[in-house]
Parts: C-alpha cells; sequence; structure tokens
C-alpha cells in the first residue's frame, strides 16, 4: 500500500480543481475517478456554464464569486487558454417575482456594477428577447460563460503537471477515517492516506453515510437549437447568458459556444425528476424538448417557434434542501473533507473552490467565509 497525504475522489470539476490547487501546493496527491477522464455522466458536461456576479442567490455568495473571478483569470495565465468568456448576461423575470429582485438585492447590496432594465430596453438591447410588459431584468456586464469540459482537462493536465497522480475507471467503494489517517478501498486497490477530499458529485452521500446529507439526485436535460434565420445573432458579443423565472419555471440559455453551426443551448434550472446517478435514464423525450420549447416560445421565438432542434444532453444536479453547497470538513478527526450539494449552481465557483479545498486540507480553515455551506448544518437543524 502506497502513502499519499491526500486522495481526491471523484475528478470532475470540483475534483480537477481540488487536485490542481493541492498538487501545485506540493502535496502528494491521488485522484480517484470512477469513469474516464472529462466524462459526461454527472454534472461537468454540456459545453457552456453560467457564470454570474449580481447573484440571485444572496448577496453571501459575491465575495466567493469575485474570489473565483481572479482565480479564473489566474488559471487562463496558467494555461494559455482563454476559458471566461465574458457576455454579459440577464436575469429577468416578473419585477415583483422572485429572481430579479433578489438578482437586484445583491448586486446593489455588494456594489456591483449592473443595469436594472424594462422590457423594453431588454428588447431594445437584444432583440431576439421578446418579455412581456410586466418583465423586467438585471443586465450583469461581467457575466459569461466557462465550457466545463475544457477546464476539467486544463485543470486534470496542470495537476498533472504538478506531479498528481490521477487513476480513472478506478471505482471507491469505502472511506475509513482512522486517528492516524484514512483508508480508501476501491475495486483495485487500498490507499492508505492523510486526508481525503470527496467531490464525488451525486456520489458523495453513499460514500459518506455518516454525514447523513439529505441531497436529492435529479435528471436534467440540457438542448440545443439551431435559431430560425441562423446563428449569427446568437454568438458570444451579440446574445448573453441568460435566465428567466416566468410559468412557474426558471430557464436558462447560453450564447452559441462553439461557433455558427455547434448550435444555442437552453435549458429549465427548476424542477427535474428524482433519479438514481447508477441508474440515470439518458433517452431525452419528445415531451421534454416540447417544455423547454414552450418556454422560449414567447421569450426567444427564434429559438421556440422557428428554431430547429439540433442535439440534447442529460446531465445530474445534487440538489440541498436550501440549494446551498456542502464544503467543510466532515469527519471526527477532520480528516475527509467534502465539496457536494451543487445544486447545479457551483461551476462557475470551480477555481475558488478548489482552493478552499486546499486551505482545509493544509491549514484547517478557509480564507473564504463558507459559514453559508456547512457540512453539519442539516444536522443541527
Amino acid at each position: 500500500m502506497e502513502r499519499y497525504d491526500v486522495a481526491v475522489v471523484g475528478l470532475g470539476g470540483l475534483g480537477s480543481a481540488a487536485c490542481r490547487s493541492l498538487a501545485a501546493a506540493g502535496l502528494r496527491v491521488l485522484g480517484l475517478e470512477r469513469f474516464g477522464p472529462v466524462h459526461d455522466q454527472g454534472a461537468s458536461h454540456g459545453e457552456s456554464r453560467g457564470v454570474w456576479q449580481a447573484y440571485f442567490m444572496g448577496p453571501g455568495y459575491v465575495p466567493y464569486l469575485r474570489r473565483a473571478y481572479t482565480l479564473w483569470s489566474e488559471l487562463e495565465e496558467e494555461c494559455g487558454e482563454r476559458l471566461f468568456h465574458r457576455t454579459g448576461g440577464l436575469c429577468i423575470g416578473p419585477a415583483d417575482g422572485a429572481l430579479v429582485p433578489a438578482a437586484r438585492a445583491s448586486a446593489e447590496q455588494s456594489g456591483l456594477t449592473h443595469e436594472y432594465l424594462t422590457a423594453d430596453e431588454v428588447h431594445a438591447r437584444y432583440p431576439q428577447f421578446t418579455p412581456d410588459e410586466e418583465c423586467a431584468a438585471v443586465f450583469d456586464p461581467g457575466s459569461g460563460y466557462v465550457q466545463p469540459e475544457q477546464t476539467v482537462r486544463i485543470q486534470l493536465e496542470l495537476a498533472r503537471k504538478y506531479s498528481a497522480e490521477l487513476r480513472f475507471f478506478e471505482e471507491v467503494h469505502e472511506i475509513t477515517e482512522g486517528t492516524g489517517g484514512v483508508r480508501v478501498r476501491t475495486n483495485e486497490a487500498t490507499y492508505d492516506v492523510g486526508h481525503v477530499v470527496v467531490t464525488a458529485g451525486c456520489w458523495t452521500p453513499g460514500l459518506l453515510p455518516a454525514l447523513e446529507m439529505p441531497v436529492q439526485v435529479l435528471r436534467k436535460v440540457m438542448l440545443w437549437f439551431q435559431p430560425d434565420g441562423g446563428a449569427e445573432q446568437f454568438q458570444p458579443g451579440r446574445f448573453p447568458y441568460w435566465i428567466w423565472e416566468g410559468d412557474g419555471m426558471v430557464g436558462y440559455g447560453h450564447p452559441a459556444a462553439n461557433g455558427l453551426h455547434g448550435g444555442v443551448k437552453a435549458g429549465v434550472h427548476s424542477g427535474g425528476t428524482p433519479a438514481d446517478p447508477d441508474r440515470v435514464d439518458r433517452f431525452v423525450r419528445a415531451e421534454e424538448i416540447t417544455e423547454i420549447q414552450d418556454f422560449l416560445r414567447t421569450r426567444i421565438p427564434r429559438l421556440g417557434v422557428g428554431g430547429q432542434y439540433r442535439r440534447s444532453a442529460v446531465c445530474l444536479y445534487d440538489n440541498t434542501p436550501d440549494q446551498a453547497f456542502v464544503i467543510g470538513r466532515a469527519s471526527e478527526h477532520g480528516r475527509i473533507t467534502v465539496a457536494a450539494g451543487t445544486s447545479g449552481h457551483a461551476f462557475k465557483f470551480i477555481p475558488a473552490i478548489g482552493e478552499s479545498l486546499r486551505e482545509l486540507v493544509t491549514e484547517g480553515a478557509a480564507s473564504q467565509d463558507l459559514s453559508l455551506f456547512s457540512p453539519t448544518r442539516f444536522a443541527a437543524s
């Protein structure tokens, strides 16, 4: 049995960020992933993920997002590739609804540059949108998107550069903490390590049953459309990242991340079908496509009315009851650290969460305030 300073279980967005940050700090890192590299079985795929600072989840997230913005830039410098595409972003919905007032409050309380727009102003700026007159919007000029597959690939490459050992198609079966370390048993071997970081997404509760995390796994559908009249007006710089409250749903979409012929992405952030992560139905049905088309029909007609359905993909959310993440030390002796319960909105934080996980391992506490994300908050309630 080999000895490592730390093992990272799960090498998607969170795990690849943790591996890179830990290995760059000089620790001997073992990364374990049950699937292959940059896989599409969890949450870290789908061509694009929105990045947003005027955050409808509340101003408590904004300092963490500011740190993430800084680290996205540093990651770009380190890898020599563009990762963060700033397109501007719109949070749209009823002026007296839940989403827009929350985003506006976050922006105002945090001193963020933003604009508050009427429905007519939204349509004048972006004629692709046709909001009802009761709608308003918060425009965040610093918003945009990153590409999850590219991000995971780069973070894994950098982790290897810093001498992390990454093992794929190796499934962790048991994690056992003792006073002097942690034992990790997989389908291939048993490892003794000083610390374990669990970033296994929807599989995390099964690996840490004693934590009793009330995480619900949801199956989500992402769709791509070819706009009526072509995709020129849906390219980055002409079309923003958007999230929209309406008809009891919250929809979202991104610019055409892969050029004129890659399609324009849209989906529904709210709702979802409860799922077993080991038995996910990855077939997308006609009624699921219709649901999103109906949402787009009166809001972005060139997608919902004249747009052609191109393709689809299924991903997973791991939702906590309060929609906040679970990040922190999660065991009696403090040798197991977890980042889970990402609820479909963590990717924008990825480099900052990786930094926090490294700090929790090496220093026992994070420089960012993680009180919102305490692993023990559900047990306490």
